[in-house]
């Protein structure tokens, strides 16, 4: 049987073959370095993971089986030079996506089968 789509992306998480998806703190959430990932994963000629190549389907894939996206907050400096790098840093930062789903974690995934499609 073809693997779902929770099934898909967490076999993707595990393989470590992608540098453009990751598990961040702790295996709670799941982080997609958006341009980098249309490129790794969404471009692939021939042996495509998704049946998209668009960014915008595989985060409608995403809220369809409940994950939600997470923003993530900065505290900022009040020194100009500490402020613009951390500026910097943070519009490097924007083109990560956090995405979160209660029955998505790698410390438990016997939860995985509780992913169903909304």
């Amino acid at each position: 049987l073809p693997l779902c789509f929770p099934e898909k992306l967490w076999e993707m998480l595990e393989s470590g073959q992608f540098q453009s998806i990751w598990w961040t703190e702790g295996g709670k959430c799941v982080a997609i370095n958006k341009d980098l990932f249309e490129v790794e994963v969404l471009g692939r000629e021939g042996q495509q993971v998704f049946h998209t190549q668009k960014i915008k389907s595989f985060t409608r894939q995403l809220n369809l089986y409940g994950f939600a996206k997470v923003q993530r907050d900065f505290q900022r400096s009040a020194s100009l030079p500490e402020f613009l790098a951390e500026e910097a840093a943070a519009s490097a930062h924007s083109q990560i996506l956090y995405y979160y789903n209660p029955s998505f974690n790698r410390a438990y995934p016997w939860l995985l089968r509780m992913c169903k499609r909304r």
